[in-house]
């Protein structure tokens, strides 16, 4: 059975090439940790920042931050990278996965007081948007990098649905989709759907930290409001280059939601973290400053 023969159990439908489309909301892979970097002493910039909160996409983990951490870390700024369930190195279950268990985790990371800049990476945008929907007073601002950015009722596959350069559904597999198994990336396509402007160590390190996805969070939708998620600031870094969540798409996706604070636009693969780590610790400082 193909990728095109399945949808997710959140949220059926019977056109064919749902997965195709909705596979292009999947990104990044988790990468081996980097050393720590001890933070440096504040600075008086950097004392009153906002602490900065990533969150991670699809078939990744924490450690695919770790080049953007670990530079804002030494500029002075607080920064957490979170791990959601079943990613990296967390060993939840697969079928004990869900967007709410994503969000919870992502909440249970914020500072107890106080507001955070709140960073969600491609599948991430989705969790990010969820969460300010529960605690808009708790995220002085939305920062989507390749992010999806819903409408309310929206899943993740629905709006994949509509991005038709996505490569991701070409190589997409899966043990046994009638039972929505987790899913995965054939190991030839994961670097040029992810980072064909990678280096090859890069390359290497993508396809070996590979890991298979649950596929019933994607299809789960966020209930959205004007009063809450509405309320908080985003802002959004484009990838030009990107061959998971389209250039076309991301700025659909923020034309749709009425536009954004700022916005900036990074000729990259989907994966600046690791081609531009230092473009996006500077847009992010930014933020929090």
């Amino acid at each position: 059975m193909s990728l095109k023969d399945i949808t997710p159990r959140a949220q059926p439908d019977t056109r064919q090439n749902v997965w195709r489309a909705a596979a292009g909301a999947l990104a990044l892979t988790a990468l081996s940790a980097c050393n720590a970097v001890a933070p440096a002493r504040p600075t008086a910039a950097t004392a009153t920042a906002r602490p900065i909160v990533l969150v991670h996409g699809a078939w990744m983990g924490a450690s695919a931050w770790d080049r953007v951490a670990s530079d804002l870390r030494q500029r002075g700024f607080r920064v957490t990278a979170v791990e959601l369930p079943g990613h990296g190195a967390d060993t939840t279950p697969a079928a004990q996965l869900s967007l709410d268990g994503y969000v919870k985790t992502v909440l249970a990371a914020l500072p107890a007081q106080g507001q955070a800049i709140v960073v969600g990476h491609s599948m991430g945008g989705m969790v990010i948007s969820a969460l300010a929907e529960q605690a808009p007073e708790r995220v002085a601002e939305l920062v989507y990098v390749a992010g999806y950015l819903p409408q309310n009722g929206e899943s993740l596959y629905k709006i994949a649905m509509t991005d038709a350069d996505s490569r991701v559904g070409a190589y997409w597999t899966q043990a046994d989709p009638k039972a929505y198994s987790p899913a995965s990336l054939r190991p030839e396509g994961i670097a040029e759907v992810f980072c064909a402007d990678c280096n090859e160590a890069d390359r290497r390190a993508l396809v070996g930290s590979h890991r298979a996805e649950a596929v019933p969070p994607l299809g789960t939708p966020v209930s959205l409001s004007a009063e809450r998620f509405g309320r908080v600031p985003r802002s959004y870094v484009h990838t030009r280059q990107d061959n998971a969540v389209s250039f076309k798409l991301q700025q659909t996706m923020l034309a749709r939601a009425g536009g954004a604070r700022q916005s900036w636009e990074l000729n990259t693969s989907h994966l600046p973290m690791l081609t531009q780590p230092r473009a996006l610790a500077d847009i992010l400082a930014d933020v929090a400053r």
